[in-house]
C-alpha cells in the first residue's frame, strides 16, 4: 500500500498539510470546515471534530477529575500549580480521547475574558479582572495542556471569548464599546500575550459585537493575532455564531453572504446546527459557486484544520509521545491529591478577625455550618462529573471525628405552606409531581430559599425537587380565581 508524504512523520507540518491537501476533492474540502467532519476512507481519514471542554478538567464526559474554577485557580496566583493543573486535565482528555477517538484533542480553554464587571453572571469562567495575571495564568494553563513536544501537543489550547466579552443577556445582539487606548491595554494583552508565548493553537471568537461589528468579523483575528503566531493558529467558531450574523444580529441578508464573510475573516471551523454539517457545507458550498468566497480561502483554512490534526497525532499513533496515555488515567491518586492542593491555595481569607482561624481541634468542639450549601455540592456548566464529593459539613465533620467533635447544618431556609390566595386552600403535591389545591390533608412544606434581589427557590421537604411555572393559566382562568399551575423540577 502506498505510504502518502502526508503520512510521513519526518517531514514538516508544511509540507504533510501541502500533500493532503492536494489530495482532497473539493467537496471534501468544505466538509471539514464543520465541527464534525466526516471521514474520507479513500484517503484513510477517520471522522474529526473539534472541542472538548477543559476549563478546570474534563467536562461534560462522565467522571474526571475536578479542580477548582477558573477564578479560583487565578485567587492562587501560582502558575506553576496551574500548569500542573493544565497537565492533567490534558492526560485525562487524552484518556477518554483513548476510549473514544471523537473526544477531541482540541480543548476548549481557557476562558481569559476578564472579570471587569461582576454583574457578568459568569465570572468563575475567568481568572482576574488583572491583565497581567489572567495572561500568566493562562499562559501556564495552556502550556500544561499542550505540554513541550517540539512537533506532536497534548492537546491544543483554544483561547475563549474573542473579544470583550463581559454580557449574558442578549450577548449575541449587544456591541461592546472599546476605545483604542482600553483595546491595546486591557482587552487585547490577555490573547496576545499567550499566543506570543506559543502555548496556544487555537481562538474562539465571542458571540457579541465590538464597535458595531461581529466578533466573529474580527480583522485582529487574520491580523494582530495571526501575526503573533508561531504556527498556524486555528479559529473556531462559537456554538451557532455563523448563523447568528443572519439571523440574530442581521447584519448579512443571507447565509451564504455571513458564512463567507466569516471565512475570508479568518474562521476556519464552523460550529453550527449540532452534528449536521450538511447546512454548513452548502452554505460554504453555495458562497463558492457564487463566487463570495474562492478556493484559495477553502484551502487556506483546510490547511488549518489539518495542520492541527497532524500535530496532535492523529496520523502519527507510533510516534506519537502521548498517544501511549491510556483510558485508565482517570481520576488517578495524583490527580486527586492536585486537585485538593489547588483548592487549598485558591483560598483568600480577608480577614482572619481575633484570630478566629484556624478553628481550635479541642476535644468535643461543636461546630455550626448554615446556608444553602451546608450539605449540597454544586457544579458549574463547565464542570466534570466528580468521582467524589465532600460538602463544607462533610469536610468539617472528618477533620472533627477524631476529636468527638460534632458538625451540626441547616440549610438557613424558611419552611412554608402554600395557599391559595382568596380561598386559604393549602397547595398539596398531585400524584403526577404537579402542585394543586384540591382538597385533602395538610398543605405540602417547602423550604424557600432567598438569593436576594427579590429572587428565591421553593423546594418540597418531601421530594427535594423545585418548583417551577409548567404553564400559565389564561386570562379568563385568572378572572375566575384559577391559581397558577406549577411543577416540580429537579434542581
Amino acid at each position: 500500500m502506498t505510504r502518502h508524504p502526508f503520512r510521513d512523520p519526518t517531514l514538516p507540518v508544511p509540507r504533510r498539510v501541502e500533500d493532503l491537501l492536494a489530495r482532497l476533492t473539493r467537496q471534501e474540502k468544505v466538509a471539514l470546515l464543520h465541527q464534525y467532519a466526516p471521514a474520507v476512507p479513500r484517503l484513510g481519514l477517520a471522522e474529526f471534530r473539534t472541542g472538548t471542554e477543559a476549563l478546570h478538567g474534563v467536562a461534560w464526559l462522565g467522571e474526571a477529575t475536578v479542580f477548582p474554577q477558573a477564578v479560583g485557580l487565578g485567587a492562587s496566583w501560582n502558575p506553576e500549580l496551574v500548569e500542573a493543573v493544565g497537565r492533567v486535565s490534558a492526560i485525562e482528555v487524552r484518556a477518554l480521547h483513548a476510549k473514544d477517538p471523537m473526544v477531541s484533542l482540541n480543548v476548549w480553554a481557557p476562558v481569559v475574558n476578564l472579570l471587569r464587571d461582576p454583574r457578568w453572571g459568569r465570572n468563575e469562567e475567568g481568572y482576574s479582572e488583572d491583565v497581567l495575571l489572567t495572561a500568566r495564568i493562562a499562559i501556564a494553563y495552556c502550556r500544561g495542556l499542550r505540554g513541550d513536544h517540539p512537533y506532536y501537543v497534548r492537546t491544543a489550547p483554544t483561547l475563549k471569548h474573542f473579544l470583550a466579552y463581559n454580557n449574558e443577556t442578549g450577548r449575541d445582539v449587544t456591541s461592546s464599546t472599546v476605545r483604542p487606548r482600553v483595546l491595546r491595554e486591557y482587552d487585547l494583552p490577555v490573547f496576545t500575550q499567550p499566543i506570543a508565548a506559543g502555548v496556544v493553537d487555537a481562538v474562539m471568537p465571542a458571540y457579541n459585537l465590538v464597535n458595531g461589528r461581529p466578533a466573529h468579523l474580527s480583522p485582529y483575528l487574520n491580523g494582530e493575532l495571526r501575526a503573533l503566531a508561531e504556527r498556524d493558529l486555528l479559529v473556531v467558531s462559537d456554538a451557532s455564531a455563523p448563523s447568528n450574523l443572519v439571523d440574530s444580529e442581521h447584519y448579512y441578508d443571507d447565509h451564504e453572504t455571513g458564512h463567507a464573510a466569516a471565512l475570508r475573516a479568518g474562521v476556519d471551523s464552523f460550529t453550527d446546527h449540532g452534528t449536521d454539517s450538511s447546512v454548513t457545507v452548502a452554505r460554504l458550498g453555495g458562497a463558492l459557486e457564487r463566487a463570495l468566497i474562492s478556493q484559495e480561502d477553502i484551502d487556506r483554512a483546510v490547511a488549518r484544520v489539518l495542520a492541527l490534526r497532524i500535530r496532535t497525532g492523529e496520523f502519527d499513533p507510533d510516534v506519537d509521545p502521548y498517544a501511549a496515555i491510556s483510558e485508565t488515567a482517570l481520576n488517578l491518586p495524583e490527580h486527586r491529591a492536585l486537585a485538593r492542593r489547588a483548592a487549598r491555595e485558591q483560598i483568600v481569607l480577608l480577614k482572619n478577625s481575633g484570630d478566629l482561624l484556624p478553628l481550635s481541634t479541642g476535644t468535643g468542639l461543636r461546630v455550626a455550618v448554615l446556608g444553602p450549601f451546608a450539605e449540597e455540592l454544586r457544579a458549574d456548566a463547565y464542570s466534570g462529573t466528580m468521582p467524589y464529593r465532600a460538602t463544607v459539613a462533610d469536610g468539617l465533620r472528618r477533620a472533627l471525628a477524631p476529636d468527638g467533635g460534632e458538625v451540626v447544618s441547616t440549610n438557613a431556609a424558611d419552611r412554608v405552606v402554600l395557599v391559595v390566595r382568596g380561598t386559604g386552600r393549602p397547595v398539596r403535591l398531585a400524584a403526577d409531581g404537579s402542585l394543586t389545591c384540591a382538597p385533602g390533608p395538610d398543605g405540602e412544606p417547602f423550604d424557600r430559599l432567598d438569593w436576594g434581589q427579590g429572587l428565591s427557590t421553593l423546594r418540597s421537604v418531601t421530594t427535594g425537587r423545585y418548583v417551577t411555572v409548567k404553564t400559565d393559566p389564561t386570562d379568563d382562568d385568572l378572572a375566575a380565581g384559577a391559581p397558577r399551575r406549577g411543577r416540580e423540577r429537579t434542581g
